[in-house]
């Protein structure tokens, strides 16, 4: 049985993100992510206080009025690479249509000249007709 218990605890262990298990603590210890959560904020906002900030004494304010200008910085770059991207494709897409309309000006030019060759060759069996004529 204790082997059996074993097995599952290592089961459980792996099924769970390394992620998950703070610095110092075993991954055979269970802690809710709700508890994790708020050990990272608390780590957050010691650090914040280390670095000489005022924290407002409400967590969830002091996280926010730090991360927010982050977030802000990180939506903007985002809105540029998307920009450039669309940009891209733009050029792209003009691309694929300047390339369409080469193959359909080659593709008349090709039809152009099969019709050509074929009244060319209609007209030398004609005239291999004509003068192969018994007389």
């Amino acid at each position: 049985m204790a082997a059996a218990e074993s097995d599952s605890e290592a089961a459980a262990a792996e099924t769970r993100p390394e992620s998950s298990f703070p610095e110092g603590e075993a991954p055979g210890t269970t802690m809710s992510r709700v508890e994790l959560l708020d050990t990272m904020v608390d780590t957050f906002l010691e650090k914040l206080v280390a670095a000489g900030r005022r924290p407002s004494g409400i967590p969830e304010k002091d996280l926010c009025s730090t991360v927010a200008p982050y977030l802000l910085q990180q939506r903007d770059a985002l809105r540029r690479h998307v920009q450039k991207q669309e940009a891209k494709n733009q050029e792209l897409a003009s691309a694929v249509l300047a390339g369409r309309r080469q193959v359909e000006e080659l593709q008349q030019q090709v039809q152009a000249r099969q019709q050509a060759w074929q009244a060319l060759h209609r007209e030398q069996r004609e005239l291999l007709s004509v003068l192969r004529a018994p007389e």
